[in-house]
């Protein structure tokens, strides 16, 4: 992000606009999405870390299509864990689900709704972290915000926010377009910010 992006989201969530973006622009970013204060400030000390890791503060795209989609996806990062019991995803075998009571067990955690036994695997192993046996972890806000940032990742997305393309991203991270006018009106917002 430009010098003049950051100033302006700064000005956006109310925090001094001296156009550096660290853990205090970051923790009123999710502020202001609707995080409670104590979880923005735990999100904004993990997104200081992986959003840079990341690649997400390269540009403004990357930054509002990242947390358009997990405003979304968290109910403005109020929910870490998926309100239905995830019995929908029992016996779902593209998601890895091929145990009894996996579907609950590996329901949809974190900001980006982790969902299913072989992502819980696939990214506790790339990270170092046993969620396929704690898949609860992924509820923790920090963790789940890192695990967002590998998703996102891994999936390309990066190169497809520098094109803008919201509908692309969804299918990405949702399997389908569920939400999609949601996500629009947050990526809306989140242009006006930067």
């Amino acid at each position: 992000m430009n010098l003049a992006q950051i100033k302006k989201l700064q000005k956006a969530v109310g925090v001094h606009d001296d156009g550096i973006i660290g853990r205090g622009t970051l923790t009123a970013v999710f502020r202001k999405l609707g995080a409670s204060q104590s979880r923005a400030e735990e999100l904004g000390l993990a997104a200081n870390v992986h959003f840079r890791t990341y690649g997400i503060l390269e540009n403004s795209l990357r930054l509002i299509h990242f947390l358009a989609q997990l405003a979304h996806e968290s109910g403005n990062f109020r929910y870490m864990e998926e309100i239905a019991s995830g019995a929908a995803y029992e016996g779902r075998k593209d998601l890895g689900n091929t145990q009894a009571g996996d579907g609950k067990r590996f329901k949809g955690r974190g900001p980006i709704q982790l969902t299913g036994r072989a992502n819980y695997r696939k990214y506790g192993q790339q990270l170092g972290i046993d969620f396929e046996n704690n898949p609860e972890v992924v509820a923790i806000p920090s963790i789940g915000l890192m695990v967002a940032c590998k998703f996102w990742s891994d999936n390309g997305l990066n190169a497809l926010a520098d094109k803008d393309d919201v509908l692309t991203i969804t299918r990405r991270i949702n399997g389908g377009t569920n939400g999609l006018a949601d996500r629009k009106a947050h990526l809306a917002k989140l242009r006006l910010w930067v």
